[in-house]
């Protein structure tokens, strides 16, 4: 098998509600040395670009519809003619950023991509954006999470929780059904293992979420996964 994974970190300002949040993305490329997909494209196409080289780009797969996860989803595509794929409940969500266009697939749960002599299962994870999507490479034994799940928790948005039943659910339905050894990659920060944050999800379920929100007080300016809003930080420690 010569299927590997690669990462490229950018840096940016997200609007979310009119508060702009300082957010370091993680863009994966999943491929070998002649093909490719790039997952969450967030920006910087030529330095993206840089890194796929030469190689063809078979799909641009998008875990949200946000900004941050589909900033240069065209420019990235446009060289090979790559397809771009996209949940569609998070169809309104990409015309924000792409007003012109849409996405050339509506990716549904279970769908499956192909690339390098592997395969990505669609994994449905709504939560922090009604289509949110993960991307199960079970050959390789990684998920790539997007926001629904990351190194401290259960991700933000603007350092809120929109939908937090809705993503722990997704969460414990079908990312803990997962062997405990599996990778998880996220859009920010550090990746993790599924067994690391499962640990934590009676606590989740319990409230700490929320009380941490209430017991935190905001930091002064965006931390670097935009979470200020509500301080939220999970002690992984305990």
């Amino acid at each position: 098998m010569t299927a590997r994974i690669e990462k490229v970190v950018t840096e940016g300002v997200v609007d979310v509600d009119g508060v702009e949040h300082k957010v370091t993305n993680n863009t994966y490329i999943l491929g070998d040395d002649d093909e490719v997909i790039v997952i969450d494209p967030a920006r910087d196409a030529d330095k993206l670009m840089e890194q796929v080289g030469e190689r063809d780009v078979l799909a641009v797969v998008c875990t949200h519809g946000l900004a941050d996860h589909v900033g240069a989803a065209i420019e990235v595509a446009s060289r090979d003619e790559a397809v771009v794929a996209l949940h569609p409940k998070d169809r309104r969500l990409w015309r924000e950023t792409w007003s012109e266009t849409w996405p050339d697939i509506e990716m549904e749960d279970e769908g499956l991509f192909g690339v390098a002599e592997v395969q990505l299962e669609v994994i449905s994870t709504p939560g922090i954006t009604p289509g949110g999507v993960s991307l199960l490479c079970e050959e390789l034994g990684v998920v790539f999470t997007g926001k629904t799940l990351q190194a401290d928790g259960p991700g933000r948005l603007g350092g809120e929780y929109p939908a937090l039943a809705d993503q722990l659910t997704a969460i414990g339905e079908r990312l803990f059904t997962l062997p405990h050894d599996t990778r998880v990659l996220p859009s920010h920060g550090d990746e993790t293992t599924i067994g690391e944050q499962e640990r934590h999800f009676d606590d989740w379920i319990g409230g700490s979420l929320v009380n941490q929100a209430d017991a935190t007080p905001p930091a002064e300016s965006p931390l670097p996964d935009g979470t200020s809003a509500s301080g939220i930080r999970l002690n992984l420690g305990d």
